[in-house]
């Protein structure tokens, strides 16, 4: 139940505002939908805490429920493409523009987010993050090998991983370049030393396209992207007064690192796969192009 299983934004391109001139969405709108969010927010959240001091089931279905009511709230469409792996685990890679990011995703993958340690101390998004069982990991390059025996003991242990390599979110336009010492996870082993089982990698590319059934433009670009030194609290504000916004969501063929020399190769396979499906999203490819086989799952919430 994470909204803010992100990397923080940092290094990366310059944000862009808004035209002034062009005033989207309405304040009204805006006003009745964080209402409504922070209302159900509190109650689900309450019942989660619940769910896992009692460690029922339950705790796992919450989190799905929790971010498709928000895609409801958001009037978030889904455009899904391609087939979700159903391998458990499966560590999902996917580019990263903005925190309605979390909610499209967790939304139809059935896991938990990879986040950066500070993410735990936010107010109130930290606590829905924790509640989701969001993975924490510190980035700094010398605790690569605990960062990755973590991960590697939520795998082992049959849970999905949702990871955004790129470190930080950016613009939309484009796809920054991955860290490969993110897929360190990939090359865990099993006690003695000897290579564990492959882990199933599936990139996802995720695109923001129309706005009320209109092409999202690079101009308006800004009122979906979150990165840079953008205010979070003035952005959801105007996110939350925007009409339908349709989002491309294509899950691309899982591979795995026994595939690639390396996982630099692993890590530069799923970026080139993720920045054309962006590409292609982004240049509006035809309906006649979508494969037939999305899961019955992921229809049921478009």
């Amino acid at each position: 139940m994470s909204e803010v299983a992100i990397a923080r934004p940092g290094a990366g391109p310059r944000p862009m505002a808004p035209p002034a001139d062009l005033a989207l969405g309405s304040p009204y709108r805006s006003a009745w939908r964080m209402t409504a969010y922070l209302l159900f927010a509190c109650a689900i959240a309450s019942l989660q805490v619940l769910c896992l001091a009692l460690k029922t089931r339950l705790s796992n279905v919450l989190p799905m429920i929790y971010h498709r009511v928000c895609c409801r709230l958001l009037d978030l469409r889904l455009d899904i493409r391609g087939s979700m792996s159903t391998a458990r685990p499966t560590l999902f890679v996917c580019n990263h523009s903005s925190y309605l990011d979390i909610s499209v995703l967790g939304s139809i993958i059935p896991g938990s987010f990879v986040a950066k340690t500070e993410v735990a101390d936010w107010p109130f998004f930290g606590f829905l993050a924790k509640l989701q069982r969001t993975v924490f990991i510190d980035r700094r390059r010398h605790t690569t090998h605990h960062q990755r025996d973590g991960l590697a003991r939520r795998l082992e242990a049959g849970d999905n991983l949702i990871l955004f390599p790129e470190g930080t979110s950016n613009d939309g336009n484009r796809t920054l370049p991955f860290r490969s010492a993110l897929f360190a996870v990939a090359e865990r082993r099993v006690e003695g030393g000897e290579p564990a089982p492959s882990v199933t990698i599936q990139p996802v590319s995720l695109a923001y396209t129309k706005l009320n059934e209109f092409p999202i433009g690079r101009n308006l670009r800004p009122y979906f992207a979150w990165y840079g030194d953008m205010d979070l609290a003035g952005h959801l504000w105007r996110v939350l007064g925007l009409g339908r916004i349709t989002v491309a969501l294509e899950f691309h063929q899982p591979v795995s690192l026994a595939q690639f020399a390396s996982r630099k190769a692993l890590s530069e396979h799923c970026r080139k796969v993720i920045a054309e499906g962006l590409a292609s999203a982004l240049a509006g490819r035809p309906e006649a192009e979508k494969p037939p086989d999305v899961p019955a799952a992921a229809k049921q919430y478009t």
